[in-house]
């Protein structure tokens, strides 16, 4: 009895170190992997109130790495592995335009404009990154108030207005316009004038083919009674 208990008790031991050694080399192999850090800055000139820095965060690719901002408004973002990542500004207040960072293994970081239509145009940015606010969040849309220009710009009201205008505003520009002025516009209406007193095409074609002769109407015949 002596025996199975002590054999028990140096197999349990035994498990028990297999186990460690395999969740130390666990904990071990990810060392070996390149680490890196992401630095950047973000600055708000629209308020000198410094009230929107514990409301900041740093998002990297949505939320799978999370930094905050120091006092002065910078940030690090450390344990990065090789790759490609947006980074995001997430803040109540202002809104800001997300960055790609590119870090090779070598370590090389590059800062490029996110453009998810044509994602081989590169437009670098400088790194550290730097975030400016491209204005203030608006939840709410602002209610459409009724104003005079929408009752005159009606194309109903433009339609009736304009006529009205024209009737009572021509003949008064005519009348204080200098004789030179009716003259030439006296003109241009006997010009019109004399275009409709030109004959009919089908006049013309008609005397052409009659050789000139206008044709004669048959006289009516009166019945004596």
């Amino acid at each position: 009895m002596f025996d199975f208990m002590y054999q028990t008790f140096v197999l349990v031991i035994f498990i028990a170190c297999v186990t460690l050694v395999v969740n130390t080399q666990d904990i071990i192999e990810p060392t070996n992997v390149n680490i890196f850090n992401m630095e950047g800055r973000i600055e708000v000139f629209s308020t000198r109130d410094k009230n929107w820095l514990p409301n900041t965060r740093i998002l990297i690719d949505g939320g799978e790495y999370v930094a905050f901002l120091r006092s002065d408004g910078s940030f690090v973002v450390n344990g990065l592995p090789s790759g490609s990542f947006v980074v995001e500004v997430s803040n109540p207040s202002f809104i800001f335009e997300a960055a790609r960072v590119d870090i090779t293994s070598k370590g090389k970081i590059r800062a490029r404009r996110v453009n998810y239509l044509q994602p081989n145009v590169v437009k670098t940015l400088p790194y550290p990154l730097e975030f400016r606010e491209r204005g203030k969040a608006n939840y709410f849309q602002a209610r459409e108030q009724w104003r005079i220009t929408d009752f005159l710009f009606n194309p109903m009201v433009l339609t009736m207005i304009l006529p009205l205008l024209l009737i009572m505003v021509l003949p008064k520009l005519l009348n204080t316009a200098d004789p030179d002025t009716q003259k030439e516009m006296q003109s241009q209406m006997n010009a019109l004038n004399a275009k409709q007193n030109m004959p009919d095409m089908s006049e013309m074609i008609t005397n052409l083919f009659s050789g000139g002769k206008k044709p004669t109407k048959p006289k009516a015949v009166t019945k004596r009674k």
